[in-house]
């Protein structure tokens, strides 16, 4: 029972990081730029997901190790330089979902996107020093959650949206687009999101060759869960957009409730934009700062407060950028697209060390399949610049 807890777990902590503020804002943006063809670049980022995530997930589980443990291993230094990246992608990250903070209050109350941000931030600390108030935010965020599923159900149904052109341009589109690609790729597997769910079956004692079809169940999971939700979003978008709706700039997710169901879902909106951006910029936090730990004992001493620094930087990186949300947003995502083919390709070479793995032989599918990801996303990536 406790092994099947952990198992789906696992699978939300994975869709929980990756269904965030980018997630909406990205997906309400390219879908008003690429209209029913963006259901080509979701089918594409999702095989792209399910073959990093079953790479990574069965490797780090089997290795018994974490990403930079295993790392170090194989090559010394090697682990260390991942943690600087993925730190440094978490801070992209994270600074996205600060701006994700602000465009939630600046729904609920017109407040400017800065101020919104630098309260949120005031409010992520408190609720990570006060476990109380951590369990009270947790059990709402649960609800408005599922309120968010079905008002995204509601609003796909209501805004009418092509689905036969929708469904016939993602497999066969009029325009692609590879930087969506990236930027779809690394908000949802790029990053520390890639690690964070394959860390939490080790921390729950998911290890070993004994339990790969766990890991298989709970990585490709995950992935349905945020591709289930990105279509979702996408035919509202398409909807809201193919009867002659306008996109904001600043708010593009947050226009597509409103002019679908009104003011009521547009206020609900910013509700919960902000409060899946506020846990988002505690648990991207405490992830990203966990990667430190290996660096020196005292960061781990002092974990609460490397953690609170982090996030005041994340604040303070936002409100001197001065771009908009959405343009935060999206670049956080093309950053942590990055990070997934320089730590897979690492995570591939080291399943071969038969120091490292001497009784698990990694399956020869997955391995050219994991190595077209990394070549695919490297050349993406540079494209994209």
């Amino acid at each position: 029972m406790k092994k099947n807890s952990a198992i789906l777990g696992a699978a939300f902590l994975m869709a929980t990081s990756a269904i965030g503020p980018g997630f909406l804002n990205n997906t309400s943006l390219f879908t008003q730029q690429l209209l029913s063809s963006f259901g080509f670049v979701i089918l594409v980022s999702v095989l792209i997901d399910i073959f990093a995530q079953l790479n990574t997930w069965r490797i780090i589980t089997a290795g018994e190790l974490r990403a930079s443990e295993l790392a170090n291993r194989f090559l010394p230094g090697s682990g260390y330089v991942l943690s600087i990246l993925v730190v440094f992608g978490g801070l992209a990250f994270n600074v996205g979902n600060i701006a994700g903070c602000g465009m939630g209050l600046q729904v609920l109350t017109g407040m400017d996107a800065r101020w919104g941000a630098g309260i949120s931030a005031l409010v992520a600390l408190f609720i990570f020093w006060s476990k109380d108030a951590g369990k009270r935010i947790d059990g709402v965020v649960k609800i408005l959650g599922l309120a968010m599923i079905g008002l995204s159900v509601y609003v796909m149904f209501v805004s009418h949206p092509p689905y036969l052109k929708a469904l016939r341009n993602s497999f066969f589109p009029s325009s692609i687009d590879l930087k969506m690609i990236v930027a779809l790729v690394g908000g949802t597997v790029g990053g520390y999101i890639s690690f964070a769910g394959a860390h939490r079956l080790l921390d729950a004692g998911i290890k070993g060759t004994g339990s790969l079809k766990q890991v298989n169940k709970s990585a490709v999971s995950g992935i349905l869960v945020t591709a289930i939700m990105r279509f979702v979003l996408f035919l509202c978008a398409l909807g809201v957009v193919s009867n002659g709706g306008i996109l904001g700039k600043s708010n593009p997710a947050a226009s597509v409730f409103q002019l679908a169901a009104g003011e009521a879902g547009y206020k609900f909106f910013g509700l919960v934009l902000w409060a899946a951006a506020i846990t988002s910029v505690i648990g991207a936090s405490y992830t990203s700062v966990s990667f430190m730990r290996s660096f020196h004992r005292r960061l781990e001493e002092k974990e609460k407060w490397v953690i609170s620094i982090f996030i005041v930087t994340c604040t303070i990186v936002f409100i001197l950028l001065k771009q908009t949300p959405s343009s935060i947003l999206v670049m956080a995502g093309l950053l942590n697209g990055f990070i997934l083919p320089l730590g897979l390709a690492i995570l591939l070479l080291a399943v071969n060390d038969r120091k490292l793995f001497p009784v698990y032989r990694h399956s020869l599918f997955l391995q050219v399949a994991g190595w077209i990801v990394v070549v695919l996303m490297t050349w993406m990536s540079i494209a994209s610049l």
